[in-house]
Order: structure tokens, then sequence, then C-alpha cells
């Protein structure tokens, strides 16, 4: 028996919220208008055609979905709970809030019947020599059938700094709500504490429905993944035999759609290797009126160097560095065909007015996702404070990083890098001191979009939002990607809950109220369909 539910989907209008800096309370009284009836009125304004169909979902997910809906304001508040707690890693005094975020999430995993364990992971060496306790890792079991596959969650629960000062509209650590009853906002809601609230909500639909869960769960709920993730990767490690055998599929959500109006899957990463080039001309910094002139400046030497990485339309000009990069094949090609995305809306969202690549939508993805980039981030030591300082600098040190792809080695690109800016400094012939080196490596990831990962992600989506998901990569890193799949063996996919206008790790992180809900119903249909496909391999 089917449950036939109809899910039109909807372009997002991108609106100014519509909140006060105040409490919650505050805001609904402004507003008129209580949660639940703010929560409730969140319905498309006007359906775009290609997307209002209708939908035969299973039996058993249709009652998830109802209790899913029933259940939307009581959802949003466990969202604020945790929103409420500043769980911010890189602040040492706001460690013990980290910690406290991290029992919380496991008193709520325990009561959802999961047997829990808090992994000591050591302690952390702060710049001015204190030694600080990490929060503990989160290992988690829920169901241990034989006969059922075996779903490895990974999330995290610390948070990017924020104040209400930084020019947020909102108090950043109490969940608001905007006047259109369509937004939540509040640092952590979408990056990730949003998303593992998610998982959390899949999880009591099935038990309230009295629905057995398809699948046997393992999560992975960690303190420190805005800090680097210290202490993790030996902790997987250790456990890599024990608590990460068995694991059939790995599903991480902790990245976001292309856009704003379809749900998309990710299946690559591109990684990073980070460079240091350093120049030193002085053993202390001098006074330009009484020096300049009488020697070769760091900082004139450095923009040389800089200057020699990329050419004007940003092709990266290091020899031998793109040998390894793999040809594209006509199965992406064709992927890249059918991905919503709208050049002009990314001019316009980024605020440029001219994009490489003859603003061609594929040459941009595949600039963005599948090609090596080189970015200069900055040089230290110059002087870059307002106003005005007649300062040489003794020392500088030029920052960039180059986004590699699947095939490309870190030490192959430190080789090619060490090398081509040394012959460059050569020819410079500066008798300044120099030195290039890279701080740190992390390889690219793409998995395989035909696994039964995958095609069980796909059915979910259409369970849902009644639309083929867009299969994309994304530019940035995620290293714990490949740790999860080194250590478990299996296929690892992303599934991203929020938008990509949420402004994670900015002033105002907001997270839709139906990408939140939406989303929960999404990871329980996924769970379904790995149930349901997974037998059937």
């Amino acid at each position: 028996m089917t449950c036939v539910i109809l899910y039109p989907w909807i372009h997002i209008v991108r609106r100014s919220p519509c909140v006060t800096s105040t409490s919650s309370i505050r805001l609904r009284k402004l507003c008129s208008r209580s949660i639940r009836t703010l929560v409730d009125s969140i319905v498309p304004l006007k359906p775009s055609p290609e997307f209002f169909k209708m939908s035969a979902v299973p039996e058993d997910l249709g009652k998830i979905f109802q209790y899913v809906n029933k259940n939307k304001e009581r959802f949003i508040e466990r969202l604020r709970d945790v929103v409420r707690i500043p769980s911010v890693s890189s602040a040492p005094d706001k460690r013990d809030d980290v910690i406290a975020m991290v029992r919380v999430t496991e008193e709520k995993l325990k009561k959802l019947g999961a047997k829990t364990e808090l992994c000591d992971v050591g302690t952390q060496k702060l710049s001015d020599g204190r030694t600080l306790r990490l929060p503990p890792v989160i290992l988690a079991k829920l169901g241990d059938d034989p006969s059922k596959p075996t779903v490895l969650v990974y999330g995290h629960l610390d948070v990017q700094p924020a104040s209400k000062d930084d020019g947020w509209n909102t108090e950043p650590f109490e969940l608001t709500l905007s006047c259109d009853g369509k937004k939540l906002y509040g640092r952590g809601a979408s990056d990730d504490k949003g998303p593992v609230m998610c998982w959390l909500n899949a999880i009591e639909a099935y038990q309230n429905c009295d629905i057995e869960l398809p699948t046997n769960l393992k999560f992975v709920f960690e303190g420190m993944e805005e800090s680097g993730s210290e202490g993790l990767e030996e902790l997987l490690e250790a456990k890599r035999d024990s608590f990460f055998k068995g694991v059939d599929y790995v599903c991480i959500s902790d990245n976001y759609w292309l856009g704003t109006r379809k749900p998309c899957l990710t299946y690559g990463l591109r990684g990073i290797c980070y460079f240091f080039v350093e120049i030193e001309c002085a053993v202390k910094d001098l006074h330009s009126g009484l020096y300049g002139g009488v020697l070769n400046e760091a900082t004139s030497d450095l923009i040389h160097i800089l200057d020699s990485l990329l050419d004007r339309q940003g092709k990266i000009r290091i020899p031998d560095l793109q040998n390894d990069v793999l040809p594209v094949t006509d199965e992406e090609k064709e992927l890249y065909k059918n991905i919503d995305f709208n050049v002009s809306e990314f001019k316009t969202e980024i605020g440029t007015n001219q994009l490489l690549h003859n603003e061609d939508k594929a040459k941009i993805l595949m600039s963005r996702w599948r090609f090596p980039s080189l970015s200069i981030h900055g040089i230290e030591g110059a002087f870059a404070e307002e106003g005005s300082k007649t300062v040489i600098p003794r020392k500088v040190v030029g920052k960039f990083s180059i986004r590699i792809v699947p095939n490309m080695n870190p030490q192959n690109v430190e080789e090619c890098v060490v090398k081509y800016l040394t012959s460059v400094w050569n020819k410079r012939g500066s008798n300044n001191k120099f030195k290039v080196y890279m701080t740190h490596g992390a390889k690219s990831w793409v998995s395989d979009i035909n696994h039964t990962n995958y095609t069980a992600a796909r059915a979910a989506v259409k369970h849902v939002f009644n639309v083929e998901p867009d299969l994309t990569r994304e530019g940035g890193s995620i290293p714990i990607t490949i740790n999860l799949e080194d250590v478990t063996g299996t296929n690892v996919i992303l599934i991203p809950i929020g938008c990509c206008d949420d402004g994670a790790h900015s002033q105002n992180e907001k997270i839709d109220v139906l990408n939140y809900i939406e989303g929960s119903k999404l990871l329980a249909a996924y769970l379904y369909e790995i149930g349901n496909q997974h037998q059937k391999s």
C-alpha cells in the first residue's frame, strides 16, 4: 500500500530578516503571531510547475513524514536548545560549553536508546603554553541486527565564534524565527547543529510511529571540527578494528545545496596544499625615510614572487603541476549540463561584475570543483591597519593555497611549487633570505555515484522533494571524509541539508525552516531506502 502525498517544491525568495535583537519571545510579540502560526504558515506561494508533481510515498514513510509535520514546533525547540550553547571550539574560555554540548547530545542519543561512549582524545597545547582538555568524542550505536546494514553518521557539535557586535541582527546564540516564519537565525543552525538534530528528529519519528529502523546506526559526533578536529584522526585509527568494523555506508551532512532551489548530493571534494613564502631583509623593522632606497625590501620581493603564480586569466603558471589531472569523462560532462546553476545569480551573490571562462556554466562549475585553483590569502608582517605607517618590514610571509583534485598528490604539488618559486627567486637576483614550504596538505576525495549509498539517497530526495537531485562536487575540503572512508573501507556520501545562502561562519547564519523540517524527512527516507536497496543488492 502506498500513501500519496503532495510536496510542491518552490523557488526560495531571499528577504531581509524581520527580527529583533531581543529574545524570541519578544520577536513573537512584535510579529503578533505565535511560533505555531508562523511555522504552520510555511507554504509555497508560487510553485514552479517543473517541481510540482505527485509522489507515491511508501506507507511507512508517509506516516513518518506526517509525524515530522505535526512536531515541527517541538523540533524547532530542540534546535533552539542546542544553539543556545555557545560551543565555540577555538575559544579557550568556551571549552566548558563545548563539553556541555557534547554531553547534552549524548543524553539525547541515550533517550533514543543508543549505547554511547565518550572518548577521551587528550589535550590541546595553546599558543601561550597552556594545556587545555580536548572535548570528548561521542561514539554511539543504535541497533545491532546482523540482518540489517549499518550506516555510520558523522557530525560536529562545535561552532565558529559569533557576537552581536560582529554585525548580527539577532543574538547569535538565541535561535530566532524571522517574521515571515521561514528562517531560523543562530550560530550553528546550519553548520552543523541543525543537520545533527535532523538525525535525531528522523530517529524519533521512526520510533514514535512504531516503525522499526531499517538499519543499524553508528554515530561519530565531535566538538573540534571548526578547529582542525584535533585528536579525532588518532581515535579513528585506534577504533578501526572495533567500532568502525562492519560499517556498510557512511553519511555526512556538513555541506550545502549548490543554490537555494534544488537539493543535491555531493560526491567529490578538492584537497588543499597550503604554502608559506618567507622573505627577510633585515634584523629589525626599518624607517623608510632613513633606509628606503638602500636595500632590496622584503615586501617588494614577495609581491614579485606572488605575482608569478597566476596569469591575468587566473591560470596557474607552475610547470608540471597539473600533469596528473584526469581528463573530464563524457559521463561528467552530462552531469554538468543538467545541474541547476544560474550564472547571473552567482555573480550577484558574490558581487562581481565579470567572471572568468566567458561565464560558461559548465566551465565555471568545473573550475570550482573539478580543476585545481590557486588563491593568495595574505601577507603576514606587512602593515595592514587603518592609517599610515612608514615602515619597511624586516620580514614578510606570503600565504597561498592550491586546491587539488583527484590523482594529484600533495607531495608532488609541493615539489613543483618549491622548484618553480626557487627558480623565480634565483632570477630575481635579490640578496635577501628566501624560504618556501608547505604547511599542510590534504588529498581530494571523489566517490562512486552508482553505489547503493547514492542510489538510495537519490530515491530519498525524490520521496521528499519530488525532483532528481543534482550530483555535485565542492571546491572546499572536508578531511574527515577521507578519514572515514579509510577506516571503514566503504562508500561515503555527503547529503546537504542547508542552502548555499545560509551564511555558515558568517554573520546572521540561518537555516530555512523548510530545509530543517524537510531535511529531517530526507534523512528518514535515506535510511528507509538504504534498508530497502541493501537487501536487493
